[in-house]
């Protein structure tokens, strides 16, 4: 996997590689929400502990996959409120190795599934073929 955090002539960066080259197993991970394995939302006002349990959702199916984070290619993150992103970030680098991040886009909403959810992330992972 090969990460090009900013190309000549691209602009700054802060937080996503602007691109990645990967090949493999094509892995997609559904949007994950703020949701714990007993179904019992996470972090009612606290949009890191938000995004900490989404990133332990989006791990969690990535391993089923046989992949893990550090197989993510391209992140969507969807945010409710922009003031979050630095908890966004802090909490994603506690996941992600901030040397090697995937691409990513980063989308404010008026709202998501549920009124109390302030993020959701959908994954794109590419598992390298077995040598």
């Amino acid at each position: 996997m090969q990460h090009f955090t900013r190309p000549e002539g691209m602009p700054p960066v802060n937080g996503y590689s602007h691109a990645v080259v990967a090949s493999g197993t094509l892995v997609a991970v559904s949007g994950q929400v703020p949701v714990d394995a007993d179904g019992k939302s996470v972090g009612a006002d606290d949009a890191a502990a938000q995004v900490r349990q989404v990133f332990r959702n989006l791990r969690a199916a990535l391993v089923a996959a046989g992949a893990g984070l550090e197989h993510a290619v391209k992140l969507t993150v969807f945010l409710t409120d922009l003031a979050d992103l630095p908890a966004f970030r802090q909490a994603r680098d506690e996941f992600l190795d901030p040397q090697r991040l995937p691409a990513c886009s980063l989308v404010q909403v008026s709202g998501l599934v549920h009124p109390a959810f302030k993020v959701e992330i959908d994954a794109l992972a590419v598992v390298p073929a077995a040598d």
